[in-house]
């Protein structure tokens, strides 16, 4: 039997940012969000930085964190600017920073730059929260894969991310694979981006990943009622 079939639905709830990006998201739908990961147990939710105080005051005391997006979803905004996304957002409430690498610094060949973007944040967060750091791997080779990777650790990054679910394709089994050689036990490997079911989700936990982002969490969720994890 495959061993990704035997992952039960509660540990893949417990691994799940349930997310909600969208730029009209409304404060009924964050309500909403907010509620269904308290429902299933979730993770985190990850919202944009104007939510997150809604978010913080929804959820406290619940044990679900708050995850917010920081350079989103491009990466290419200045150090400077993703600190102060970052410390707005913590002051916010804020328990996790997922933070976009800057794409075209490691793509000139600068993993100096890249390297103290990613410091600069985690500085920022001073051990207040987890930072991600989103790769955006439908624009890298597997070699900046690996390089993306290195850089994040060294950085003092707490996990890599696949993708921001706004650029070009979204995680597979075999990034999560790639990332979670190349960091070793030591990170967290968070699969984003076209993960919609149970079955993919597990495929992703089995590859490495620690943490699943999706804004398919609730259906996910009422899929899994019932289901004993094969």
């Amino acid at each position: 039997m495959d061993q990704a079939m035997r992952i039960p639905p509660e540990e893949i709830f417990r691994r799940i940012d349930h997310t909600l990006l969208k730029p009209d998201a409304s404060r009924p739908d964050i309500v909403r969000l907010c509620e269904e990961a308290k429902m299933y147990g979730f993770a985190t939710v990850c919202v944009n930085p104007y939510w997150v105080p809604l978010a913080a005051e929804l959820l406290a005391g619940s044990g679900v964190g708050v995850t917010t997006v920081i350079g989103f979803p491009l990466g290419a905004s200045t150090t400077f600017a993703k600190i102060a996304e970052a410390r707005d957002a913590i002051a916010g409430g804020a328990t996790e920073i997922d933070m976009v690498m800057n794409v075209g610094a490691l793509k000139s060949g600068d993993a100096d730059a890249v390297k103290r973007d990613i410091e600069g944040v985690v500085s920022a967060c001073c051990g207040r929260a987890v930072v991600k750091v989103i790769l955006e791997t439908g624009l890298l080779t597997d070699g900046e894969k690996i390089e993306a990777c290195r850089i994040s650790k060294a950085a003092g990054a707490d996990y890599v991310k696949t993708s921001t679910g706004f650029g070009p394709g979204g995680a597979t089994v075999e990034d999560i694979a790639l990332m979670r050689r190349t960091v070793g036990p030591e990170m967290g490997v968070k699969a984003s981006g076209g993960v919609r079911d149970l079955e993919t989700a597990r495929r992703m936990i089995a590859a490495g990943a620690t943490r699943i982002g999706t804004s398919s969490g609730a259906a996910m969720a009422s899929s899994g009622q019932g289901d004993g994890g094969y």
